[in-house]
């Protein structure tokens, strides 16, 4: 893999839900070293046995894949007593159906996985979004800041995902959150698809609000819109700059990994087929 500038990782159940050891085989294949855990085998990864996360680093360690880090649902939640949720975008679950109640679980939960996997990044979230953003981003900071002092014994970083259908959505909501919790566990994992779905053009713009050294992992997908709906489709083919953003990513130090997240059905919905195309495009813009 010298070829490449950036290793490269995937969403393992965009190549697979129901197959962990297809979607690890398949990214093996493309030169993958890297992998985040959210559905594995049918099962959020927040609900799996230590057994079955156990067997996942196993496979993952027989194909020299590295789990980087926890896709959970932290914070995808609804905010109590907040705003009315904005239904204009689509809340993605994951086979995740957890609430406010749950999240202290979660987070414990989220610990465990991370001490078996050896994975350093938790990624969350910023609640699902409301009508009124301004109104709900103190709570986010509390929310927020709680869980990074807790990682820091664990030496884990707490990734925000700044996500369309949640307060953190753009670029410049991702600079005033970490702004306003300036903790060396709170990290940023950067969406530029997720920031054009929120109406942000993110390269260069969004990419240039960012400090990028709080950046910790880049989500990689990529689609154009028509009116409030996302189209998504093969990664470098839409709306996304991604050969600028990968470009400025390499001249600002960046470190990460880039990471897939396919998003696009594929031709007639082969979601495998889908992320194996997006796959390989990546590994050649991670190469340029």
């Amino acid at each position: 893999m010298n070829d490449l500038k950036f290793p490269i990782a995937a969403i393992t159940d965009e190549f697979s839900p129901s197959d962990f050891s297809l979607a690890i085989n398949a990214m093996a294949s493309i030169g993958m070293t890297g992998a985040e855990l959210r559905v594995v085998n049918g099962k959020n990864i927040m609900d799996l046995t230590g057994d079955e996360i156990r067997a996942a680093k196993d496979t993952c360690d027989a194909k020299g894949i590295q789990i980087l880090g926890i896709a959970s649902p932290i914070l995808k939640c609804t905010l109590p007593n907040g705003p009315a949720v904005d239904t204009r975008f689509q809340q993605d679950i994951f086979n995740s159906k957890h609430t406010f109640d749950d999240q202290p679980r979660l987070l414990d939960r989220a610990f465990q996985i991370s001490e078996l996997t050896g994975a350093k990044i938790i990624r969350v979230f910023s609640y699902w979004r409301t009508v009124e953003p301004s109104a709900c981003f103190d709570a986010v900071v509390e929310a927020l800041t709680k869980l990074a002092n807790q990682a820091a014994p664990h030496g884990i970083t707490i990734g925000i995902e700044n996500e369309h259908a949640c307060h953190i959505g753009t670029a410049e909501e991702s600079k005033a959150i970490l702004a306003a919790v300036q903790h060396p566990n709170l990290k940023l994992v950067w969406d530029p698809a997720n920031a054009l779905v929120a109406g942000e053009n993110p390269f260069p713009h969004g990419y240039g609000l960012l400090p990028v050294d709080r950046i910790a992992h880049v989500h990689v997908k990529d689609c154009h819109m028509e009116g409030h709906t996302p189209i998504w489709g093969p990664v470098g083919t839409r709306h996304v700059d991604w050969r600028g953003q990968i470009a400025a990513l390499r001249a600002d130090g960046y470190k990460g990994f880039l990471s897939l997240e396919t998003h696009w059905p594929g031709p007639a919905g082969d979601k495998f087929l889908a992320s194996t195309i997006c796959g390989w495009n990546l590994r050649g813009l991670s190469a340029m």
